[in-house]
């Protein structure tokens, strides 16, 4: 084989490994719960599992809904969520990680804590009592396992709503696939205040998502009623929806296919030069 076809056959391979359709997406926003809810049920029927949850979140074992409302007072503010709550306590297959120094489930009302964070003109509720967000820190990554164990996984579509979004352009969705290379990126939409956002993505052409990035405004909250700083969008959350987690493959990652190619171009490279 001469160098050119090597060459020719190396330029297909990269075009083959990093093309792909994209995610598709599903986005709402307005001043109630009734202005998301019909994207939010599209959502469901795009992924699939009907609309009654079985245990742990699960339906039909198509998609997995995370609500917080069945978090225990014992996790709820002023005490901390943890991390992997919802892969071992109630196990959905999800791990959150922050920057920051923990989660916040609010309280409900008539708790030891005001609810709503102690923000009830900044903030409503999707699903009534609880929402979610990360302390000291605008960020809560989204990693997914096999529901109940320590065996990563992907998802083919994630979804949540979102809570007081007022500044365009603040609060995103980022998807990775399992080798962090990054598949969708967007911004939410603009609800206004105390208004909800609903944004979701479906993979539709095999794309796998390993970790989702959740950037909720540019405050933070740090305490029930304290913020970073009294001047930025404050973000918070509430349902989260997902495809279910399924175990992971193993895969070659594209930049490990593109190497192997660049390594056969060598070993024509080095035959055609190779004296008779």
């Amino acid at each position: 084989m001469k160098l050119p076809i090597a060459s020719a056959f190396l330029a297909a391979l990269l075009t083959a490994t990093s093309a792909g359709a994209g995610i598709i997406t599903f986005e709402a926003a307005g001043s109630n719960a009734a202005a998301i809810t019909p994207t939010r049920d599209a959502f469901r029927v795009a992924v699939g599992g009907g609309a009654v949850a079985g245990a742990n979140g699960s339906f039909g074992g198509l998609r997995r809904e995370i609500n917080w409302d069945g978090v225990p007072d014992i996790f709820a503010d002023p005490n901390l969520l943890p991390g992997n709550f919802f892969n071992v306590n109630s196990p959905r297959g999800v791990v959150f990680s922050t920057p920051g120094t923990g989660f916040l489930v609010s309280a409900n009302a008539g708790g030891v804590a005001p609810p709503l964070f102690g923000f009830p003109n900044d903030f409503q509720t999707f699903s009534p009592q609880r929402l979610f967000t990360a302390i000291n820190s605008n960020i809560t990554d989204v990693t997914f396992f096999d529901p109940g164990t320590a065996t990563a996984a992907t998802t083919s579509a994630f979804a949540a709503v979102f809570v007081d979004v007022e500044v365009a352009s603040l609060t995103k969705l980022e998807f990775f696939d399992e080798f962090g290379a990054l598949l969708y990126a967007r911004n939410v939409l603009v609800g206004g205040n105390q208004g909800l956002s609903f944004l979701g993505g479906v993979a539709d052409a095999g794309e796998r998502i390993g970790r989702v990035r959740i950037t909720a405004g540019l405050n933070t909250i740090l305490a029930n009623g304290v913020l970073g700083n009294p001047n930025d969008d404050v973000v918070v959350m509430d349902d989260f929806l997902y495809a279910e987690p399924l175990a992971s493959t193993s895969v070659p990652e594209p930049a490990t296919v593109a190497l192997f190619a660049l390594g056969l171009v060598g070993c024509f490279a080095s035959l055609r030069r190779r004296p008779r």
